[in-house]
């Protein structure tokens, strides 16, 4: 049965209803990366995977992800919400499958970066419709704080259900769990989203497309296979020399199109840019994190996986319960106390994780888990808020899809730096990357949110809200 409501037409309870199949998205998505790192050692044991394998497993799915982001939020404004979301839902369970099944570790790579085509379709378009569904500012900061706080969600529920899961079942259940998840979500969709779309529909642009997955898959390639050969070795500068090229390209021919895949002129708003910078550094971090805490956990302490999903419980425990808060201060008081929380904390939290050792009392431990669980938790509101609000409802998509591709630029990045660190045997290094992350942030967070800067949000959001003019110089 299909809903023909409008998102105008829908009451209160309905709009909630809608939020939270939005959010059942989000959760079988963040689910899958928290759970999937906790069987990380019992993949490497099982596939007899190396440090490399690892991160390809990873890595691979938010390559693919970043890269068709931006993609599937233009699609949806085009063709219609619920439709990309429905097919989105159907190619990750589909993927989800096919990766429990997988009989090595190539074949996993490969069903991975399948699902993440469908993972592409859910995040960003779940976000536009939930920009479309609440038109009270205050209400959308409220349902953008529970968004970020389903990230919390995940983040507890992760390490534990996936230590659980590997332990008892082995890592393949991880990706059955996906299955039913993804059916109720694709039931309720049908019932009770209604469909939406953009006044204006946008054109395809495979040439911009094709230049953002050149130059993020040459980046992530060659940090993660070149590195091992040292950082100036001929296949790391021929990637980013590639990468730098891609770049070039998508500065030059994006900004002559009617209708980009990258819209350029978001970045003309200070806040916005920073937002996705901030968002490239704070998963870079959380990537890192991950990555570094369940091989350390597993293999240096000698933990069981269920119990090194228990271990990051803390860090788990407070992204839920401070995710919801950081919502409510960007909507009574603006990104700009959350985010130089978050960037405090972790930064600290960084610090104190260079200084791990198998005998570390669990106290420290603990310490620096509950201070990245907080900053983690307080930085992702902002960066939403930032990225949706003030721009045009039509270009929601859009929007959403670039801050959407921030987030997975940075996971990626970050478990292919730590994990080419830890390779080398740079751990120290490798920990210290977390703590520049958080410096990072904390400097955009104080350089991004004053008044100047709010004054070039109000002049991008103008310029974008203008109509296109009818000839427009460059390619169709």
């Amino acid at each position: 049965m299909r809903s023909r409501a409008t998102t105008e037409s829908l009451s209160r309870r309905r709009r909630f209803l809608v939020l939270a199949i939005c959010c059942m998205s989000l959760l079988i998505v963040s689910l899958d990366v928290t759970a999937l790192n906790v069987a990380l050692p019992s993949l490497q044991r099982e596939l007899g995977a190396d440090v490399s394998g690892l991160q390809w497993t990873i890595d691979v799915y938010t390559v693919v992800l970043a890269s068709f982001l931006m993609l599937a939020g233009s699609t949806a404004d085009r063709v219609g919400r619920r439709r990309v979301f429905r097919t989105g839902l159907v190619i990750f369970t589909a993927g989800s499958v096919l990766c429990a099944l997988a009989p090595g570790l190539g074949w996993l790579i490969v069903f991975r970066a399948a699902q993440a085509v469908g993972g592409s379709m859910l995040n960003p378009v779940a976000m536009s419709i939930i920009t479309n569904t609440f038109r009270d500012p205050r209400e959308l900061a409220r349902a953008i704080g529970a968004w970020g706080g389903v990230v919390g969600i995940s983040m507890a529920v992760g390490p534990i259900l996936g230590g659980a899961l590997v332990h008892s079942f082995g890592w393949r259940a991880i990706f059955w769990l996906n299955l039913p998840v993804g059916l109720a979500a694709l039931v309720l969709t049908s019932r009770y989203v209604p469909e939406s779309r953009a006044p204006r529909p946008r054109r395809l642009d495979p040439v911009g497309q094709l230049l953002v997955i050149v130059l993020l898959g040459s980046l992530t390639f060659g940090i993660i296979e070149g590195g091992r050969a040292g950082w100036t070795s001929p296949v790391l500068l021929t990637c980013f020399g590639i990468a730098l090229a891609a770049l070039a390209g998508l500065l030059l021919y994006e900004p002559r199109r009617r209708d980009p895949l990258l819209e350029l002129r978001f970045f003309r708003s200070v806040p916005f840019s920073g937002a996705f910078v901030i968002a490239i550094a704070s998963f870079a971090g959380l990537g890192g994190f991950l990555f570094l805490n369940t091989l350390y956990l597993q293999n240096d302490r000698g933990l069981s996986a269920l119990d090194g999903g228990l271990h990051l419980l803390p860090m788990a425990a407070t992204t839920l319960v401070f995710a919801p808060l950081s919502g409510y201060l960007v909507g009574h008081h603006g990104p700009r106390v959350p985010l130089l929380v978050a960037g405090v904390l972790i930064t600290v939290s960084g610090v104190l994780l260079t200084r791990l050792g198998p005998d570390t009392p669990l106290s420290e431990l603990f310490t620096a888990y509950v201070a990245f669980g907080i900053g983690f938790a307080l930085v992702n509101a902002p960066i939403t808020n930032t990225a949706v609000t003030g721009m045009p409802r039509a270009q929601a998509g859009v929007a959403a899809g670039v801050a959407s591709t921030g987030r997975q630029v940075g996971s990626a990045l970050g478990v292919a730096v730590v994990g080419t660190l830890l390779a080398a045997g740079s751990r120290t290094a490798a920990w210290s990357v977390i703590a520049g992350c958080g410096a990072l942030v904390l400097l955009l967070g104080l350089a991004t949110t004053g008044r100047r800067a709010r004054a070039t949000a109000e002049r991008a959001t103008r310029h974008l809200a203008a109509p296109p003019p009818a000839d427009r110089p460059g390619p169709p």
